[in-house]
């Protein structure tokens, strides 16, 4: 159950934390987090935001002369690449691609560009072709990774993303480890802790905020550090995953696939069984309600920051995050029945939401002492 195209980031001050009580350790990672055993995931993916902070902050001291070669030394045909990125972004993530207009036309176009990739890729292991997709399909999907950030594209879509991480520091780690979280759809179906889960929400959704920080851009005015900026992407991103996973909980059942974890499913008494039989009861209300309490928990780590982004990036982001942050008003709503009703927000809200996140967005940055900049 990927959700690669949330499109989704932001900040808070220090290493992002997940209070002892919703965490756990002991889980296994890809080559590309190689650590200790007894490391929690937090920490393992605490790493790779400090390599992403690092290239911001060389930036900021020297410049961007991480310039690739030409992709196509023919501009038309790379502006055209790039519409062709903002009509898919405008088809399938609306709300977001109305925020984006507000950025320079250099920002919005290379978001548009991560944004393509992301769900060109999501759809590898949820779209049409997805029973279809094997071991060796992501490979290849990587390898054409790593030609597009060498400056050799593929297609008009990687020949826009390949122009944009030419211009911004943006790393390659975080496009990996998205692939890496496609690979887990096609191996495993049920997570044994939180601290598995964490790294899967990472993989999916909490990389889009890491791709995007370098494009959207921090406030020059901010007090805040690089690194609290991409720890309030990945609340962020953590965030959206897991309200995806709350509302998709009957669908992935009927996939086979339970997106819980079952250490926690086992202290509240109840088991995969009791999923897929799609049962309201007691024992699955209290479960919901700690899970939901999560939830929010990480969205309310990436709201803190979410002023700290550059002034025009700051609405879509915000917009994403107040819209789907309902979505778990939504559950409640229908009495945490998410076998047999799909949560959802009205266009009504959608409306209301709009107006408050434009106007929470032209707030500036937090002049709190407690947030340093290196």
């Amino acid at each position: 159950m990927s959700a690669a195209h949330l499109w989704t980031v932001f900040p808070r001050a220090g290493p992002f934390r997940v209070p002892p009580t919703i965490s756990a350790n002991g889980c296994s990672v890809s080559a590309s987090m190689v650590a200790a055993p007894y490391r929690s995931s937090e920490e393992m993916v605490y790493e790779v935001v400090l390599k992403q902070a690092a290239l911001v902050r060389e930036q900021r001291r020297t410049g961007n002369d991480r310039a690739l070669a030409d992709v196509f030394k023919d501009r038309n045909m790379l502006n055209e690449a790039y519409d062709r990125c903002g009509e898919v972004c405008a088809e399938y993530a609306k709300t977001f691609y109305l925020g984006t207009l507000l950025m320079t036309p250099e920002r919005k176009r290379s978001v548009w560009a991560i944004y393509v990739w992301c769900r060109r890729t999501d759809e590898l292991v949820d779209g049409p072709n997805a029973s279809h997709i094997t071991p060796v399909a992501l490979d290849r999907w990587e390898k054409r990774l790593n030609d597009l950030f060498e400056g050799r594209p593929y297609d008009l879509y990687d020949a826009a993303l390949s122009d944009c991480v030419s211009k911004f520091p943006v790393d390659i780690q975080p496009f990996k480890d998205m692939i890496e979280g496609m690979r887990l759809d096609l191996r495993k179906s049920r997570y044994n802790s939180f601290d598995e889960l964490y790294l899967y929400c990472y993989y999916v959704a909490g990389t889009v905020g890491l791709m995007s920080i370098p494009v959207m851009g921090i406030c020059p005015e901010s007090n805040a550090t690089a690194e609290s900026v991409y720890n309030a992407a990945l609340a962020l991103g953590i965030a959206n995953q897991l309200t995806n996973i709350l509302r998709d909980v009957g669908e992935d059942a009927r996939r086979g696939r339970v997106y819980l974890p079952q250490d926690e499913l086992a202290h509240a008494g109840l088991s995969d069984d009791d999923i897929f039989r799609g049962k309201v009861t007691d024992k699955w209300r209290s479960f919901m309600k700690d899970q939901i309490k999560r939830a929010r928990m990480f969205f309310d780590e990436a709201e803190k920051g979410v002023s700290e982004l550059n002034s025009a990036s700051r609405w879509p982001v915000l917009a994403s995050l107040l819209l789907y942050r309902q979505i778990l008003d939504a559950i409640e709503a229908n009495d945490y029945n998410n076998f047999t009703r799909r949560a959802y927000v009205g266009k009504g809200k959608k409306l209301v939401a709009l107006p408050v996140a434009y106007a929470r967005a032209l707030m500036g940055p937090s002049k709190s002492s407690r947030i340093g900049r290196t």
